[in-house]
């Protein structure tokens, strides 16, 4: 089913001191080490990085998929242009991970941000 209400996720992050050289699953505040896959099929990430370190991003924890520059964003809108299906999404039960680049070292409240949307019903 498609729908075109928009829901927001529960904000995922990673705070400066959390992360790592190695990948580690990105989870909901105030435990953000603890992995939160996606329990629907997203349609638009944005990916907010408040510190000063680059980082990486990874959809399985392996391979670097998405760099992260310090004190930026990147955003991926899968659907500001419908597909003929619908079906063009970020698939459900997806992992996003992160590591470093450069080591963050401040701002000392900093973090990485991970902001999902999906469709209502989806």
């Amino acid at each position: 089913m498609t729908s075109n209400i928009v829901r927001f996720d529960k904000l995922r992050a990673m705070p400066f001191a959390q992360i790592t050289n190695s990948y580690q699953a990105i989870g909901f505040l105030p435990t953000p080490t603890t992995p939160a896959p996606f329990t629907h099929a997203m349609r638009v990430l944005h990916f907010v990085n408040n510190t000063n370190g680059d980082m990486l991003i990874s959809f399985d924890g392996t391979n670097d998929n998405v760099p992260l520059l310090a004190e930026s964003f990147a955003l991926y809108d899968l659907t500001s242009d419908e597909d003929f299906d619908e079906r063009f999404r970020y698939v459900n039960g997806t992992q996003i991970y992160i590591k470093y680049i450069t080591a963050p070292t401040a701002p000392a409240d900093g973090a990485v941000y991970l902001v999902a949307v999906y469709g209502l019903g989806e």
